[in-house]
Formats: structure tokens, sequence, C-alpha cells
């Protein structure tokens, strides 16, 4: 290690490595398409011209982990001051988390660990706990946003097919300077009823509206699916293939 580095790095009481005031980059964020739309995907996540970003398709497509690794890029680069990650807790009696024990974060883990999985293949346990202390990254559930603007932050909502289209428009008013939103789910894994679906009902909207500035998305195919084969086969099961 080198001398600046060492300079970075304190020790505690017990002469172990602290690594409260030293982040160590595990490595490198590089996104590298997988197929067409993949590389369209990028090019709108790393589109500093629109702020909003909707993936939508099946599983293994990597609308999830491409969001994030342009998320820790950007954060990596100073783009973006903080990670913000939401999704709808379907399950938990429709957003209601206060009988679940321990702080918000925990309360939320069982559905925003697809999330830190991403993170953690860029930073150590050590420093995710540290960023989450100081909220560089934050857990927000789409129940508490409501009067909050997200300013300088890269925000990712996961699973978004179990919106109801009043938490759509309420997460994307959340919007504020230098920041971007980023929209995943599959439609046909939604556990809304379609007229209650707030993916598919902004979709719609966007489709009419033929004029958007800052608002652009991706539709993945089956084609697309990149996880391992057995996958596709499991859809070709199902007759989604």
């Amino acid at each position: 290690m080198s001398k600046r580095r060492m300079r970075n790095v304190a020790l505690a009481a017990d002469n172990t490595l602290s690594f409260n005031q030293y982040v160590e980059k595990r490595k490198t964020v590089t996104l590298i398409p997988k197929s067409l739309n993949q590389e369209t995907y990028i090019e709108l996540l790393t589109d500093s011209t629109k702020h909003i970003v909707f993936a939508t398709g099946p599983a293994g497509t990597g609308k999830t982990m491409l969001a994030m690794q342009a998320g820790v890029r950007a954060f990596k680069e100073g783009t973006v001051s903080k990670i913000i990650l939401t999704r709808p807790a379907v399950g938990v009696d429709d957003e209601r988390h206060g009988f679940l024990p321990g702080n918000i974060t925990a309360k939320m883990e069982p559905w925003t660990r697809p999330l830190f999985d991403v993170i953690q293949e860029y930073y150590r346990p050590q420093e995710v706990a540290r960023m989450l202390e100081e909220q560089t990254i934050e857990i927000a559930p789409l129940a508490f946003m409501r009067g909050r603007t997200f300013k300088d932050s890269w925000i990712v909502a996961d699973e978004m097919q179990n919106a109801t289209p009043g938490q759509m428009k309420m997460l994307l008013t959340r919007l504020g300077e230098n920041s971007k939103i980023v929209v995943t789910g599959d439609t046909r894994q939604a556990d809304r009823c379609e007229d209650d679906n707030g993916l598919l009902d902004f979709k719609g909207l966007v489709a009419a509206y033929q004029h958007s500035k800052y608002v652009a998305g991706v539709e993945f195919a089956n084609r697309d699916i990149m996880r391992h084969p057995a996958v596709k086969e499991v859809l070709h099961i199902y007759g989604e293939i």
C-alpha cells in the first residue's frame, strides 16, 4: 500500500484497519452490452439528457444489473453523490413496514437484496455499511417518498410492475437537479391487475404523449435473456417463449 493510501487508513484501538476514512474501490465498472437492446439501454443510462429511463421485459435481461452498475459508475466518477434504491414491498400489507423488526434498511432488506448484490461486487461490506450510515446509499420505500426531492442522485426503482399509478406518479415527480431515475419491471410478473398497474399506465401515457424529451425506455425480449440457459428453458416450460 502506498504512503498516500496509508495516510487515509485509520487504525482502530485493537490495531485493525478501519475503513471509515478509506474507501477501497474493488474494481472499475465497465458496461458491456450482450445484445442490441442492452446496447440501447446502456446508451440511455449514460445519456445525460435522459433523466427518466424505463426498462421492461422478462427476467434475466440485465434490467436491474445494468441500472445498478451504471449507478455505481456514476457514483464512483462523482457524477452523482448518492444512490437511492426503492422497490414496491408487495406482500407486506401494501407498503406498511412498521411491524417488521429493525430500521427501515432492515425492513426493506428482502426487497432490496438484488440491488445490493450488485453494489457488493464493487464495495466491501464495511464500505457498504458506512455508505448506508452516511446515506450515500439510501433505501427509500415508496410509502415514505411523498414531499421529498432527490437531488444529485441516481435512483433505481426496481420491480415497478407492482406499483400503483399513484405511486409511479409520486416517484417520478421526486426528481430533482442533476438526478436520474431508472425504472425497471416485468409487466408479465405483475402482482397488480392491469387497471392498477403503474408501470403499464405510464408506458401507455408516454406512448400517447409522443414528444418526450427527458423520458426514454427500452423493451427487452426473450432473446435478450442472458442468464443461465435454463432460464430460457423454464420460460419455454411456462409457455412464455
